[in-house]
């Protein structure tokens, strides 16, 4: 058995080591051992000497910072970023070779990094050393260095930090050692070293520049380069993607790579919020920065359902929570829990102490980071919080995981590459596209230490390796290692439309190309963009058939299928017919029958947010304020009555009322901030009290009733009806039965008069009002229900109570403007039985809460245009929005 000779390759980067040892193993290079120059330096000083990895050094500053005194850096040393600066600082001066406890006199800043050095390496393993330590180490065991190393070989780099020259020196005195540079630059300080130098001729690769509209236009054009460079047979291995600055491109690179099913592999990681792991520690991170919440909640169930917390519960558990309700407290949370029973749970069981254990352990907060991952992750998204507890502090982890990367899974030697300039400049490939090429961004500009500013240590000093001259060096190296062809590339706008300009790298490149933006391309890298670059094509998709033909449509002053014409007597627009009405449905039906096919047929609802707003909207205070009323109503009634009921009665009331609301209202719907929702509740205190106290005093025995059901509707409370609810009530003449709850009757004590009362919080109309232009019906419709569920001998009045004023608007004649009604929904259900489910006056007004589906700006243009064409195909219909 023949014994290999030893020998030793030096690269620099993960993706030169891995092409290095894939090319090696090809080549049958046995005893060919390819590692960094620190790597070496280890090999070389022996036992289990270790360099301090950047985890393990954030670790260790973590847990020394708290107790190192740092002198005018204590007031910043706990916050966000103090420890990314502090491991950046201290690699720096490791790599320049600074003795900071050495140089500690000579400024109290350096005196204080000194300090946070020495605790930091107290905290690390004893055989974890600093640059300068392995280089002592290493020179003391110098003898060794040709059993261990053999033939030292070093390539792909062009400099080498001033912590490791004194042992290049001391290696060539022992063994032969090689600086292959190949066409790159060589350091002048490496002359005269007693290296070996091998060059090479600088390679003339066909070189071009282009200019895109945008940086995300220049990712899509180098996917489409890529797509068409594999297309001719080019190897995904020899296509290389680059640029100073990955970041800026990293989002639009994920997302061409999924939708071109390309392997593109990024060479300095992913986010760790882009992948499923990482998105679950993000979700909880969330809730232990920002509290917990019902929102928060559910988007960490999603993620974590196999967690220990949450593997007890059932599946649609999330359902016996209030769908609208924040639950941003710990009180809503406890009030919630407290109300479940066995019967809300999908399995019948009761599950609330296990739920109430999870919320428990959540409301924590930073302080109990640790102990909440351990909890609610496992696996990779339990080693992404951990990573990100050592990167910074717990109060801010949100943020750490953000700038957390991890790999991607493919294999770099045979996918296309998308990587930092330094890294293709020490592992070159013959086809390459270099992005990013505008002033400011490549080369990037030099700023200071963020804990050693110029003043106190000059930054070429502490920083020999800046990163401006980094990337022109890096950038000539590219175009002197690349062997076939090399795209430059630069966009000419920002994403918010600003112009940008050349980099000086650019000049004397010759002209560069203009790509457009809306171009056809010659290779496409996707389906989608294939079918954007054939429009003929894409014109005979049937969904771009029906998008063109809906846009043409929008655009006619005649009404069309687009419109909301439908087939006459459609089975489905028959059924929202026949279904049990309510006075909002039958008003949405007169005033936007294109709004009543939705909500009632296609079962649309406008997404409902369980964001705390900043104040409530007209229909939140509306709510707020019947809730109130029919609280105070019914304690009243409890009490006495109303009708015997004085003013201050009535004030406690409903202050007990506001008090009861709030606490519900609060563990099942979003709330204000505290001052804006304190100022909320005693409007509606002051707007009840005017309510309940308004008008003339009630007669003798008279019962008064609150959000009372008929129709068919059920109770909301266990207060006694003053009739059946489940009798049903027809509109005569029309098809339709109506259910609903009235605001409020007073009913006489011998039974034959009754007052209905629809409570109106928002402002009164100019002058008096019967229908309103179909909008209000309420008054109307109650009045005859009332009348048909007590009987014709009973008088009947209705009004609209208006507190904030305080107004009450009677209705006149109340059988005369049912009349008028019972004709124009008798044209309603004609029209809209016959296929006209149409736009009306309300559809995209203000309150439209289904706007969202029309087209943009609705009410300016695209109503606007079809109204003549409506006015004329609904006929009678259309007369009730000119009704007073």
């Amino acid at each position: 058995m023949t014994i290999a000779h030893r020998s030793t390759l030096i690269v620099h980067g993960r993706l030169a080591m891995r092409e290095s040892r894939l090319a090696a193993g090809r080549d049958a290079r046995h005893g060919l051992q390819i590692m960094s120059f620190e790597q070496a330096a280890v090999r070389l000083a022996g036992g289990f000497v270790r360099p301090i990895d950047d985890e393990s050094l954030r670790s260790a500053i973590q847990a020394a910072i708290p107790a190192t005194p740092m002198g005018e850096l204590e007031s910043i040393k706990t916050l966000p970023g103090m420890i990314d600066a502090a491991a950046d600082t201290l690699h720096k001066a490791w790599r320049a070779g600074i003795d900071l406890a050495g140089r500690s006199a000579d400024h109290p800043r350096l005196a204080a990094i000194a300090r946070l050095e020495a605790a930091v390496l107290d905290q690390l393993p004893t055989a974890m050393m600093r640059p300068v330590d392995i280089v002592a180490a290493a020179m003391a065991r110098i003898g060794h260095a040709p059993a261990v190393l053999g033939p030292v070989e070093i390539t792909g780099l062009t400099e080498l930090s001033p912590c490791w020259r004194p042992l290049l020196q001391a290696l060539t005195d022992h063994i032969p050692v090689q600086w292959t540079a190949g066409p790159r630059g060589i350091p002048a300080w490496l002359e005269g070293m007693g290296v070996t130098i091998a060059r090479a001729p600088a390679g003339a690769p066909e070189i071009s520049a282009v200019s895109a509209a945008t940086s995300y236009h220049e990712a899509v054009e180098a996917m489409r380069w890529a797509r068409g460079l594999l297309a001719s047979g080019v190897s995904p291995s020899e296509i290389a993607i680059a640029t100073a600055s990955p970041a800026d491109y990293d989002d639009h690179f994920l997302a061409l790579r999924a939708d071109a099913n390309i392997d593109l592999h990024f060479v300095h990681g992913v986010r760790t919020v882009a992948t499923r792991e990482g998105q679950a520690a993000a979700a909880l991170a969330d809730i232990v920065v920002r509290g917990l919440s019902q929102s928060r909640l559910r988007r960490l169930a999603a993620l974590c359902r196999e967690s220990a917390p949450f593997e007890a519960l059932p599946d649609g558990w999330l359902r016996v929570l209030p769908a609208d309700a924040p639950l941003s407290t710990e009180g809503a949370w406890s009030r919630v829990l407290t109300r479940l029973t066995p019967e809300h749970w999908p399995d019948g069981k009761d599950h609330a102490p296990a739920l109430r254990a999870a919320v428990d352990v959540l409301a924590k907060g930073p302080d109990a980071a640790s102990e909440i991952g351990e909890a609610f992750l496992s696996g990779r998204g339990l080693a992404i919080w951990r990573k990100a507890l050592v990167a910074g502090p717990a109060a801010s982890i949100d943020a750490t995981l953000e700038t957390l990367k991890q790999d991607d899974g493919l294999e770099a030697c045979v996918s296309i590459v998308w990587m930092p300039a330094s890294a293709l400049a020490s592992s070159p490939r013959r086809f390459v596209r270099l992005l990013g090429l505008n002033s400011s961004r490549w080369p990037r500009g030099i700023a200071e230490d963020r804990l050693i500013p110029d003043h106190i240590i000059s930054t070429p000093v502490l920083d020999p390796l800046p990163v401006n001259l980094a990337d022109r060096r890096d950038f000539e190296t590219i175009l002197a290692t690349t062997a076939d062809t090399v795209v430059l590339s630069r966009a000419r706008r920002d994403s918010d439309g600003r112009l940008l300009g050349r980099s000086p790298l650019l000049a004397g490149r010759g002209d560069e190309i203009y790509l457009r933006r809306n171009a056809i391309p010659t290779h496409a890298f996707s389906e989608t963009d294939r079918l954007m670059g054939r429009p003929k094509e894409f014109a005979a998709d049937p969904q771009a058939i029906g998008a063109q033909g809906c846009w043409h449509d929008w655009r006619q002053a005649d009404i069309t299928p687009h419109d909301g014409l439908v087939r006459a007597d459609h089975p489905l627009v028959l059924a929202i017919l026949n279904r049990t009405q309510s006075a909002s449905s039958l008003r949405r039906l007169l005033r936007n029958p294109l709004s009543f096919v939705w909500v009632y047929a296609f079962g649309w609802r406008e997404p409902q947010s369980s964001a705390e707003p900043l104040v409530l909207d007209a229909l939140g205070i509306g709510d707020l304020v019947h809730m109130v009323l029919d609280r105070a109503l019914r304690d009243l009634e409890a009490a006495g009555g109303l009708a015997a009921a004085d003013a201050q009665s009535i004030e406690v009331a409903v202050t007990q009322a506001v008090q009861a609301v709030a606490a519900d209202w609060e563990s099942e719907r979003p709330v204000p901030p505290t001052v804006i929702w304190g100022r909320t509740l005693d409007d509606a205190r002051v707007l009840a009290g005017r309510a309940l106290s308004y008008g003339d005093a009630l007669l003798p025995g008279t019962r008064s009733y609150g959000e009372v059901p008929f129709g068919g509707s059920e109770a909301k409370t266990a207060t006694e009806a003053p009739w059946d609810t489940s009798t049903p009530v027809t509109i005569p003449d029309t098809g339709f039965n109506i259910a609903g709850y009235i605001d409020r009757i007073d009913i006489s004590g011998d039974g034959k008069r009754a007052m209905v009362r629809d409570y109106k919080t928002g402002r009164p109309p100019r002058g008096d009002i019967q229908l309103n232009g179909g909008r209000e019906l309420q008054r109307c419709l109650y009045a005859f229900a009332v009348k048909a569920l007590l009987g014709d001998d009973v008088a009947i009045s209705a009004s609209l109570l208006y507190p904030r004023e305080p107004i009450d608007l009677h209705l006149d004649d109340p059988e005369a403007v049912l009349a008028q009604i019972t004709g124009y929904l008798r044209a309603a259900r004609a029209s809209f039985a016959g296929g006209a489910a149409l736009p009306g006056p309300d559809t995209g007004g203000d309150y439209d809460d289904l706007a969202f589906a029309l087209p943009a700006n609705a009410s300016a243009t695209y109503c606007k245009r079809k109204m003549p064409a409506v006015t004329e195909r609904l006929g009678e219909v259309a007369q009730v929005w000119e009704a007073e």
